[in-house]
């Protein structure tokens, strides 16, 4: 009896020494795999590079899931914007038509109500880039890694941006409703 039939492979590890060679070790490798295996192709050759596109892939998929929360996020603030504004139009009725009998114009009331709604998005836009620096402090605090997470320029820019985007989208329709009070009527509102 042979003692070669009773050992078993079930795994193989192999390094390329240059990169350039890759593809013709790879196919070195599937060559003499099956001469050994007398033509049946019965292995598997997994390279790195299958590996790092399925990692890529699952940051792609976790990016993409990262950006519909933000979405989702902005549309809830906008909203609560909107609101808020709402409710300060209502309380403030009065003071917009004491301010249109004076002299104040539509446009100067759009302005007011739209520079205070952009206001309160880039407050909460500052608030979530402190938020997010500290929560990337407690991650390396928490689990330090050599794959730091960093919060870079261009990513403060981007997300101020997009909150006072935010801003004068959820702005608009509040503003557009105190601009076309009625003094008349906004002065006699209590």
């Amino acid at each position: 009896m042979d003692a070669m039939e009773s050992v078993r492979l079930n795994g193989l590890t192999l390094r390329v020494g240059n990169l350039d060679h890759f593809r013709a070790s790879l196919e070195q490798v599937r060559g003499a795999l099956n001469v050994t295996h007398r033509g049946v192709d019965d292995f598997d050759l997994e390279t790195r590079e299958e590996w790092f596109d399925r990692m890529e892939s699952s940051i792609a998929a976790t990016r993409l899931s990262g950006g519909l929360i933000a979405v989702i996020s902005l549309i809830v603030g906008g909203i609560g914007i909107t609101n808020i504004m709402l409710a300060s139009i209502t309380e403030r009725v009065r003071e917009i038509g004491i301010r249109m009998a004076v002299g104040a114009k539509g446009r100067d009331i759009f302005m007011q109500i739209l520079v205070e709604s952009v206001s309160i998005a880039s407050i909460g836009g500052f608030i979530g880039i402190a938020a997010g620096a500290g929560l990337i402090q407690i991650l390396i605090a928490v689990a330090p890694t050599e794959n730091l997470p960093e919060m870079t320029l261009s990513s403060m820019l981007l997300s101020v941006a997009f909150a006072i985007t935010a801003g004068v989208v959820s702005g608009i329709y509040p503003a557009m409703r105190a601009s076309r009070l009625e003094p008349i009527t906004a002065l006699r509102y209590e």
